[in-house]
């Protein structure tokens, strides 16, 4: 080996050597974080079915003030949801939720406002089915929505105050 070549190899041994050396003071790396991307099922199942189901069941309560809310919440969750995932199996879903889901939601506000509960109990029958109708529409037929029985919500009182 030429003398160049001793001193590469004996510069290349130090850097190794000394490298544990200063691992060890430096903190670990971070694990990396997982590149998680909820589905267009996950987000229905967390961010609109809850908030259809508090819709409900406050309804047949008549709480005006917490279907104001709540109303407003699921409008805004097909809004998130249309942004986070602009189509699904070639729909674009701000367009869909306009035409099929908007109207009904229109309608059951104009009920909520009026407190009127014979025209929330037909607009959120309407809403109901046009969930039904846009899983159809998006060959999810099987998932059939329906307005709630009990509540699965025992820790909150959605009783009108």
């Amino acid at each position: 080996m030429s003398r160049f070549g001793n001193v590469a190899v004996l510069a290349a041994c130090s850097l190794l050597l000394a490298a544990p050396a200063r691992s060890a003071d430096a903190p670990p790396a971070p694990a990396p974080v997982p590149d998680y991307h909820p589905s267009f099922g996950d987000l229905m199942t967390m961010a609109v079915q809850p908030r259809h189901i508090k819709v409900g069941i406050a309804g047949k309560a008549r709480n005006w003030a917490y279907l104001t809310y709540e109303s407003s919440e699921l409008r805004n969750a097909f809004g998130r949801i249309a942004r986070t995932i602009p189509a699904y199996r070639g729909n674009k879903l701000a367009d869909l939720f306009t035409a099929g889901v908007t109207p009904q939601l229109d309608e059951l506000d104009a009920a909520i406002k009026a407190k009127d509960g014979k025209a929330f109990d037909a607009a959120y029958g309407n809403l109901t089915q046009a969930c039904n109708t846009c899983h159809t529409a998006l060959e999810h037929a099987f998932v059939v929505i329906q307005a709630p029985q009990t509540s699965p919500y025992s820790d909150q009182d959605m009783k009108a105050r």
